[in-house]
């Protein structure tokens, strides 16, 4: 029998209550979305403006320092300079430097010895020095904004060459309106930033001075110089769904259309003669939202649902953005910016630390970043990722790492990551990350990248919160409150343009040292060595400028200021497995029977000198993460690394800092007569090379090392696997391991005169060679 199913019919009567609903319903969704609108299209107008202010401001600045070079050239080159400077009247060729030239002043032509600069330096300044010493690192005419009497002024410097031979080094101080006004007069809208910056300096600054700590993010450089040109525009929430201004509009439209359709529904089904029910079926009822926007009822298309935490485009595209698990290292995130990260990536590194946060319950985390050039467009993606896990970030900017670690405890977040490359070279950068009071490592690490690749990302209903701060002052004042020294030191601070510049000498000036700064300019490009004080040859320039000046002390930090080098009046490089004994032994006093860790690359003597200041040494693992792991599990008080790293817990936090390592140092200098040269030339001393680093074979020296701690043969030693091999004989030790941070072998050795280092230095040679020959040993 043929039987139609009928249709259930619904009175329009049943439904007239609804409507209204729906109304209101439409009419709020069509608001929400026209507000989005509204907002996206005001934020992309303030983009586009600003970056307008800015390129025009970089290309106007670039076409008047090429001016002020080219005429900077044709002076030197003029007869009546040439002549004064053949004839060795250098004085007179300064003057004649600046003749006829409008805006120019205090014209110098110096010997490229700088001597008569060094001992001027009160009255010349130190931006001055810093500009003729630029000219002659780097062979090039350069510019640099400096203060000169109050005043900012434009400095250019070159070497002066008689063919191929630097016979003088020329400067002249300039009017800068030509550098900084088109910035000056640049079109600044409301609720915008601009500003001409040289390092951490903001040489003027326009607009809303609350964005400028975002402003990097939007920074171009002046081509040829150390400006730059930052930006900012107000953080501005993505729209819903990831949609843009014209996106939303659109949908804000068809919510409005829906609006009128379901407030004229009685009146339309009045006019098809009243018919007062409506037809519905399992096909297909009301008009869904996808098919008012044009798209077919069974179109393969997935429809946006109602659903805030799927909203966002899941990480499913991960595969498309491609992440190297290579960069999960032993105990940090790091690769080579373009090749290994990318904003891309590193919003996902961030919103797979939000997802773990998410599970521990944790929701503040503090962010920080060192000088590198992709330092923001990094940080920017890492807040992006932490926010869409729903995370409450506080920015805190341009900081060592030190200061990020800090910040975690100052502002009670617990959490934190710092966006740094540390010492590697300009075009690495990473992420050092703490959670929850612990810092990740070793699987934490892995398990990161198992999230991204596994799909396992939270993404919350909405995004967390984003909060600038500055904590520099309150670094300052902590570190101060705690530490005043007895007498005052002169110490030279070179922080090798890392990102420590600003924050190291004023700490070290708070607490009562005489500061003179070294390459203490900010530039990811690390112009004049790279900061990386474990290398003696880094040490080189800080050595002459302490004999120069006839400093007590001289202090090197490391790119990301969590390490410390020393170096005496006498030009003697302290390792730091010897300043760790002067720091055990000032400890061990107000703490007797407290451990002290140290890493496998530090010398033989330390454990003895630690028993007898009534200590109890333990060697552990290199790694900052495996050594703070290993304070908490133990209750240490202190700990170093021979790699300059250092880790207070008595006064102080258990981090590695730098800048408050070197602090602590010249309290006890300070504290003891006579020169802090001869102080620390008094601790234990044999032979000892600095840490060496060969390249890995095939670039893996994990997989070396793994074979020559099976295959190693050392007859009458004692024996140590903790971290690669170390063979400690009765009169010293040699030690192989594997760098977690970049490929190579890293070896060290230390004895108790030159013939037993021969001895040890060829039993490791002979061992290496055996495994592999083509290794190229300087020793």
């Amino acid at each position: 029998m043929d039987m139609k199913m009928e249709r259930p019919q619904l009175s329009l009567e049943q439904l007239k209550p609804l409507l209204p609903l729906l109304v209101g319903a439409c009419a709020l969704l069509a608001a929400w979305f026209g507000w989005n609108a509204w907002q996206q299209y005001r934020d992309d107008a303030r983009h586009t403006a600003i970056d307008q202010s800015r390129d025009n401001a970089v290309q106007a600045i670039a076409a008047g320092l090429a001016a002020e070079h080219k005429r900077f050239a044709q002076q030197l080159d003029s007869r009546t300079v040439r002549t004064a400077i053949e004839a060795g009247d250098l004085a007179k060729a300064g003057a004649l430097l600046v003749d006829g030239w409008p805006g120019a002043s205090r014209g110098a032509v110096l010997p490229p010895g700088l001597d008569n600069a060094y001992a001027t330096l009160a009255d010349g300044g130190y931006g001055q020095l810093a500009t003729l010493e630029a000219a002659l690192v780097e062979d090039a005419p350069v510019a640099w904004m400096i203060s000169s009497d109050g005043k900012p002024r434009l400095a250019l410097a070159a070497p002066v060459r008689d063919g191929e031979q630097v016979v003088a080094v020329a400067l002249v101080q300039l009017e800068p309106k030509p550098i900084i006004g088109p910035v000056a007069t640049a079109a600044v809208g409301d609720a915008t930033y601009l500003a001409l910056r040289q390092g951490s300096h903001s040489v003027v600054e326009r607009g809303d001075a609350g964005l400028a700590g975002a402003a990097e993010v939007l920074a171009k450089p002046v081509p040829d110089s150390g400006l730059r040109v930052a930006a900012a525009v107000p953080d501005v929430a993505g729209a819903p769904f990831g949609l843009g201004a014209l996106g939303c509009f659109i949908v804000a439209v068809v919510f409005v259309l829906l609006a009128l359709l379901a407030w004229r529904a009685p009146q339309l089904a009045a006019r098809r003669g009243g018919d007062d029910e409506i037809a519905t079926d399992d096909e297909a009822t009301l008009q869904t939202l996808a098919e008012s926007a044009g798209a077919p009822a069974d179109s393969d298309e997935v429809a946006v649902t109602h659903s805030p935490s799927t909203a966002v485009a899941a990480p499913a595209a991960n595969a498309e953005i491609g992440i190297d698990r290579g960069i999960f290292r032993a105990y940090d995130i790091r690769g080579v910016v373009g090749r290994d990260l990318s904003p891309a990536v590193a919003e996902l590194i961030g919103q797979a630390i939000g997802s773990l946060m998410q599970e521990q319950g944790l929701v503040d985390i503090v962010v920080g970043r060192d000088g590198r050039l992709s330092g923001p467009e990094l940080s920017a993606g890492l807040i992006a990722g932490l926010r869409k896990a729903g995370r409450n970030v506080i920015d805190i900017g341009l900081a060592p790492t030190p200061l990020v670690y800090f910040g975690a405890y100052h502002l009670r977040a617990g959490s934190c990551v710092s966006v740094t490359g540390s010492h590697n070279p300009p075009d690495y950068n990473g992420f050092k990350i703490v959670v929850g009071d612990k810092t990740l490592y070793g699987d934490a690490i892995t398990d990161l990248y198992a999230r991204i690749a596994d799909d396992r990302l939270h993404t919350a209903p909405s995004l967390g919160r984003l909060e600038p701060r500055d904590i520099n002052d309150d670094y300052v004042q902590r570190v101060a409150s705690d530490i005043q020294i007895d007498r005052p030191l002169k110490v030279v601070v070179d922080a090798g343009n890392g990102v420590a510049g600003e924050l190291g000498p004023r700490t070290l000036a708070a607490i009562g040292a005489e500061v003179v700064p070294l390459y203490c300019e900010i530039d990811g490009s690390f112009p004049n060595h790279h900061p990386d004080p474990s290398e003696p040859h880094n040490l080189a320039d800080l050595i002459k400028m302490v004999d120069r000046l006839d400093a007590d002390l001289g202090i090197a930090f490391d790119g990301d200021g969590d390490r410390l080098g020393v170096v005496t009046r006498d030009g003697h490089n302290i390792f730091p497995d010897r300043l760790l004994m002067l720091f055990a032994a000032d400890v061990l006093e107000r703490n007797p029977g407290a451990q002290v860790i140290f890493d496998v690359k530090c010398t033989g003597r330390l454990p003895g000198h630690v028993l007898r200041h009534g200590g109890s040494p333990l060697m552990w693992k290199t790694g900052h993460s495996f050594i703070k792991a290993k304070m908490r599990e133990t209750g240490a008080e202190l700990a170093g690394e021979m790699s300059g790293h250092f880790f207070f817990k008595e006064r102080w936090y258990g981090f590695d800092d730098g800048i408050y390592a070197a602090a602590r140092l010249l309290e006890i200098l300070a504290a003891q007569p006579g020169r802090p040269s001869d102080v620390l030339d008094a601790l234990p001393e044999g032979v000892a090379t600095a840490e060496i680093k060969v390249d890995a074979p095939g670039g893996n020296p994990h997989a070396f090392v793994e074979r020559f701690v099976a295959e190693a043969r050392f007859d009458e030693a004692r024996l140590s696997t903790i971290d690669g091999l170390r063979v400690d004989w009765a009169d010293g030790w040699g030690l192989v391991r594997a760098s977690n941070t970049t490929p190579v072998l890293v070896l060290r050795f230390d004895a108790d005169n030159k013939d037993a280092m021969a001895r040890i230095q060829a039993a490791f040679k002979a061992q290496l060679l055996a495994l592999a020959p083509e290794l190229a040993l300087p020793f």
